[in-house]
């Protein structure tokens, strides 16, 4: 692949179409390490330049991804902070793709770290009840199965209209956890059975409310009245530096159907399908304020929701 020849939408979109376990940030963030590894700017002013552009056209392309977009800001702010540590030019562009890709690598083990500080949570004989697919979730439950060799039941719901939770179901099967699937109208019927709630995020805001798969607001709102713990399980790379005020103060066209359309087991009905579909508003994320919230289990530790914008500090200004 030439300088000339490079394109980020279609790097991004081949990382994720390789590796169906890379979350969005990651792919995003890899793409512009490979750019950068690529691309020879002459200056750190064209550096810098090039880098911006190019997280311009990866948000502009894929619409409204907001886990997409932390990890874009994250990578901004990596190469702000070290083009300013090096002496000489050809140091700067070394190092910047050295530490690169140090930087998607560590960020690839993070999701194996928030599973470890998640361990402690599953409990012999608990009912948990997680809402739609997150790997990161996935990736704890069959963990603790696999490690702690207690026995655990989960109830995921049906996550329309995505029918994610039909996918999640299907992994937790395979892995020897007892699932049942639910419509998502059923929270509240069986929120008596459930000891936790387990949820992933699409993006952390900087209250420490979370940005995910619709349908997560309403269930953080049962939880709490019927006094069940409400844990949100994701990596610190989906940070955003967002301060939505309200469930229904997301950016406008936020979750509509193409900010989500980068996954593999997207199951959208289509307009056919149904003769009154086309006036289905197909919302696909909420955001879920942080008085919902019981503790948020991260690569950086068990932290509250007060905690995440101490955090965001650290990454964009220390």
């Amino acid at each position: 692949m030439t300088g000339e020849s490079f394109d980020i939408t279609s790097t991004y979109l081949r990382f994720l179409e390789e590796d169906s376990e890379m979350t969005m940030p990651i792919a995003a963030i890899e793409s512009l390490v490979t750019m950068l590894r690529v691309k020879e700017p002459s200056t750190q002013a064209e550096l810098i330049k090039l880098v911006k552009s190019n997280i311009d056209l990866l948000k502009s392309s894929i619409s409204n991804a907001v886990s997409l977009s932390a990890g874009c800001d994250l990578f901004m702010r990596f190469v702000l902070r070290n083009t300013n540590l090096y002496a000489d030019w050809e140091s700067c562009k070394r190092n910047l793709v050295e530490n690169g890709e140090l930087f998607v690598q560590r960020a690839k083990e993070s999701r194996n770290k928030s599973a470890e500080m998640g361990l402690p949570f599953i409990k012999d004989d608990d009912t948990i009840l997680v809402h739609s697919y997150s790997r990161v979730v996935y990736h704890l439950l069959k963990k603790a199965r696999a490690e702690k060799l207690i026995r655990f039941r989960v109830i995921v719901t049906e996550s329309r209209p995505t029918s994610k939770g039909y996918h999640m179901a299907k992994l937790l099967k395979e892995a020897d956890i007892p699932v049942e699937v639910i419509v998502d109208n059923a929270v509240g019927y069986v929120i008596h059975r459930v000891d936790k709630v387990l949820v992933g995020a699409e993006g952390v805001a900087e209250s420490g409310g979370i940005i995910n798969h619709i349908g997560s607001y309403q269930i953080g709102c049962l939880a709490k009245t019927n006094n069940k713990p409400f844990y949100v399980v994701t990596e610190s790379h989906k940070f955003v530096r967002l301060f939505p005020l309200s469930p229904n103060d997301l950016p406008t066209g936020m979750g509509d159907m193409l900010g989500m359309g980068s996954s593999p087991d997207v199951n959208i009905p289509q307009a056919s399908e149904e003769p009154e579909s086309e006036l289905l508003k197909m919302q696909l994320i909420d955001f879920t304020p942080h008085e919902y919230i019981t503790a948020l289990i991260t690569d950086l530790g068990v932290l509250t929701p007060s905690a995440v914008s101490e955090e965001l500090i650290k990454m964009w200004y220390d």
